[in-house]
This record gives C-alpha cells, structure tokens and sequence, in this order.
C-alpha cells in the first residue's frame, strides 16, 4: 500500500461510536490526509460489541466511511510471528497480533489509543494519540 492510508484500532472506532470528540476530531484530521482503513478483526471486535440489531444496523453503516483489510496468508504469517516473539514477554493478543500485523505488512501507520499494546513491536509505526 502507500503512504495514503491509515490503519484505524477499535478503541478509536468505539470513542467515536460514544460521541468523543477527540476521537471524531482526530479522524477528521486524518482524513484530510489519509484513507481511513480498518483490520476484518476490528470489524468483528466491533460486531461482538453490538447489542442487538439496530446497533448492528447502525455499525453496518458507520462502517461504510472504511476500507476493511482482510486478513490473508502473509497478515497470518506475521501475526504468528509476532505472537511468537511478543506474546510471552509482553502478552500481546491475537486481536492485537493481527492488527499489528496489517499495519507492517502494509506498511502504513496504526492510529490506536492504546499505544502501550503495540508499542514494543519493532517496525511499528504508531502516530501520537491524541
């Protein structure tokens, strides 16, 4: 990919979800500048996070502003690596291993709130939040 886009975490997503302005601040920000991309996996962490099916509804829609990024053969490669090096050390999550995974076979930025989640993974491009 190129340097145009921006790999979206959850957290972000959510806080905009509950209104924060920060977050929607930011998104705009970035969006000036960047296409805004999400993980598959945030979009079923979001899922799980619906409680019934209007919030679903309204997730579908929401979800339409992002390009969703599915996880293929070389994302896996790298999240099994990543969990190989960094789950034990600093317990690093499937879901955060796959994330992370997008954001450096892509080569592109992860915007997360939880910086301290991805922080020690080499390569990562993170941007400052907020």
């Amino acid at each position: 990919m190129t340097d145009n886009f921006l790999l979206i975490d959850s957290d972000i997503l959510i806080d905009i979800g509950r209104k924060n302005e920060t977050a929607i601040e930011r998104i705009e920000r970035e969006r000036e500048k960047f296409i805004a991309v999400i993980s598959s996996v945030t979009q079923m962490e979001l899922i799980v996070g619906c409680r019934n099916k209007t919030e679903l509804k309204n997730l579908d829609k929401f979800l339409e502003d992002f390009e969703i990024i599915n996880i293929d053969y070389d994302i896996t490669q790298k999240a099994i690596e990543l969990l190989k090096e960094y789950r034990l050390s600093h317990g690093l999550l499937i879901a955060d291993s796959i994330i992370a995974a997008t954001s450096l076979i892509l080569d592109i930025s992860l915007l997360t709130k939880n910086q301290k989640d991805y922080k020690f993974i080499n390569g990562l491009k993170l941007p400052k939040y907020p």
